[in-house]
């Protein structure tokens, strides 16, 4: 069983940029970023699968990028002019073909003037 732990969130006024992380125990072979807004279903933000093969969403394509650094076991989600619809607690989640399926903790993430 392995562990997922994210952390980098917290408040920001509308422009600014955060960088989340999420340090895993065991190796993935897909980790992607969800986010859940109050009031709101988990909805997915990002991808990076082998190959560094990289997704996102409408909402957050050419603002947010998704990397990893393999040595560390850790994938990074910078987040570039935040909105206030950005608001949301930020979950890392790891999954792969024979691989249980692992959920962070979440990170908060606060956009507010």
């Amino acid at each position: 069983q392995g562990q997922l732990v994210e952390s980098g969130g917290g408040l920001v006024q509308p422009g600014q940029s955060l960088r989340l992380s999420c340090v895993a125990s065991v190796q993935r072979q897909s980790m992607a970023w969800y986010r859940q807004a109050p009031g709101k279903q988990r909805e997915w933000v990002s991808s990076i699968i082998k190959g560094n093969i990289t997704s996102y969403a409408d909402s957050v394509k050419g603002r947010f990028t998704i990397s990893k650094d393999n040595t560390k076991n850790t994938v990074y989600l910078q987040m570039n002019d935040l909105k206030s619809e950005d608001t949301a607690v930020y979950y890392c989640y790891g999954s792969g073909y024979g691989q249980q399926s692992l959920w962070g903790q979440g990170t908060q993430v606060t956009v507010s003037s």
